[in-house]
């Protein structure tokens, strides 16, 4: 797993860097350093341009211009002001003694100039706007910015690509589009959420210092990235002497006359994805169509309400009895917001099996809570797992924020803190799903790889909340601590290769939730076979 840091965690690793010896002018030394490596490590460089600034990034940028000229690369450096008038301490000096060791500089260029110097570039190095930077670039970075997108030439960012914030992931302006990101001490939220996935390229760690990962640790990550091999604790090998109850009975709970497809899609999810026994109960209004799609899965009847197409209250008691007898239970997809529903949600908390709360039951918990459950702790609290799977907005329903919900990773994951930390316990897990999604327990919020764009369609939370319970249903005695979070982080990869799988066969746009299930096994088949092959490797 890779730590990712809020940038103000950076910031206090960089000082106590300093106190432990590594000086600022020093740690500058080593990022342009690692910078310039990056680009000797690419193919058929010849000729580079380094766009600076005016603070420290620009000094990253004059350090690896000089070490690239010394290395016998053909380097020109692009910056606002001369040398000598650039104002951090730090990028001065290091932007003098780049020029009096000979890099070449092209000061404040014209666009015609820069835009012939950017087309004879193999590599852009942009050392622009660092960690910072916030809001939109001024000029005459966004005309820079612009000519550089416009170049074709492969591009390395220093730290951050100018433009992007590296803490929310947000981009309001010009924005370059990086071929690698050289990030300096650790990950940040923002070069892995929204805009950032799209602008990063690769993304390479610098630490700078042998000290770096034990201070990163000692700042409490904010999260987790996750790498296939990790895995491996919760991944269940195939075995032949299984049957279909020992590989897992899941019940899926929901659906209504308005939305009858959400909880099919869920059945189906568990189904693909290994679940031995799959039953979905449904309004008995619902039975019909659920039947025509689903002729492998049990669909039971439940008691409805003509006036919203919703289970009534009377079903309350006989999903229960229903939940009792399952090895998880999946319930909110399609299922309505309306008193009955409300109370079917409250029984199924109330029952010890391990519960994957999605949709329309995590709005039923918002209304049971008046929109505050980190306040309601008692609600959640229970001896078998919890996984609340919110969108962003569904989120910040559950925690008073329905008018502003969390818009960045960084928000969503302090969202998600407050419901787990309120909980306090290892058996509840937040998957707050997002562009990248966060998997949050009490003691550990994990990413997983991020899914790609044909997941954005009608239904893909339906499919990823029955990846889950058919999760939860294979082993969920084994998911404490740590585990529960990293399991919902596997059905999250699940679902995202289940994604990239179905585009292969349709394309990037022509992927529907369905199609997605279907292709639940595959990729879980694909996962597990490649966690074992980096354990064997390793």
């Amino acid at each position: 797993m890779q730590p990712v840091l809020n940038v103000e965690d950076v910031r206090h690793v960089e000082e106590l860097l300093t106190k432990a010896g590594v000086s600022l002018s020093e740690l500058m030394r080593r990022a342009g350093a690692a910078a310039a490596q990056e680009v000797e490590r690419l193919e058929d460089v010849s000729t580079v341009v380094v766009l600076v600034g005016m603070g420290n990034n620009g000094g990253d940028g004059w350090v690896a211009a000089e070490r690239l000229m010394n290395q016998g690369v053909n380097v020109t450096v692009v910056t606002p002001v001369e040398p000598a008038r650039i104002e951090s301490n730090l990028a001065h000096v290091v932007a003098v003694n780049a020029q009096r060791a000979g890099v070449p500089i092209e000061v404040a260029p014209p666009r015609e100039r820069l835009e012939e110097l950017l087309g004879m570039a193999d590599v852009i190095l942009d050392a622009l706007l660092g960690t910072g930077f916030h809001g939109e670039p001024k000029a005459p970075f966004d005309i820079w910015i612009d000519c550089v997108n416009a170049s074709g030439a492969r591009v390395v960012s220093v730290d951050v690509p100018s433009g992007l914030s590296a803490q929310s992931g947000y981009a309001p302006g010009a924005c370059i589009m990086a071929d690698v990101t050289v990030t300096m001490l650790s990950l940040k939220p923002g070069l892995l959420s929204d805009e950032g996935r799209d602008v990063t390229g690769a993304i390479v760690v610098a630490p700078l210092a042998e000290q770096t990962e034990g201070l990163v640790l000692e700042a409490d990550p904010v999260a987790w990235r996750v790498e296939v091999e990790d895995y491996i604790d919760v991944t269940m090998p195939p075995l032949s002497a299984v049957d279909k109850y020992s590989r897992g009975t899941v019940l899926v709970v929901g659906g209504s006359t308005r939305f009858p497809g959400a909880a099919i899609l869920a059945a189906k999810a568990a189904a693909r994805a290994g679940a031995g026994y799959v039953t979905l109960a449904v309004p008995e209004s619902v039975v019909p169509i659920a039947q025509a799609h689903l002729v492998e899965i049990p669909v039971i009847g439940m008691p409805y309400d003509p006036k919203t197409g919703s289970f009534a209250a009377d079903a309350r008691e006989e999903l229960i009895h229903l939940a009792k007898r399952s090895g998880a239970v999946v319930v909110g997809p399609g299922m309505l917001v309306n008193a009955s529903t409300m109370s079917v949600v409250a029984g199924l908390l109330q029952c010890d099996v391990p519960l994957v709360l999605d949709a329309d039951a995590l709005n039923c918990l918002a209304q049971l809570t008046t929109g505050r459950l980190d306040s309601f702790p008692e609600l959640i609290r229970r001896s078998s797992p919890l996984v609340l799977t919110p969108h962003r907005r569904e989120l910040g329903r559950l925690v008073g924020m329905r008018e502003n919900p969390p818009e960045t990773l960084a928000a969503s994951l302090d969202a998600a803190r407050r419901i787990v930390w309120a909980e306090g316990g290892n058996e509840v897990c937040v998957v707050a799903k997002g562009t990248a999604t966060a998997c949050v327990g009490v003691d550990i919020a994990l990413l997983p790889k991020p899914g790609p764009a044909s997941l954005a369609t009608a239904g893909s939370g339906d499919v990823l909340s029955g990846i889950m319970g058919a999760s939860l249903a294979r082993g969920a005695e084994r998911f404490g601590g740590e585990s529960l979070p990293l399991m919902c982080a596997l059905a999250c990869e699940v679902h995202g290769y289940a994604a990239a799988i179905a585009a292969e066969r349709l394309g990037t746009r022509g992927v529907m939730a369905m199609d997605v299930a279907d292709a639940a096994g595959l990729a879980i088949d694909a996962l597990e076979e490649q966690a074992s092959f980096v354990e064997d490797f390793d």
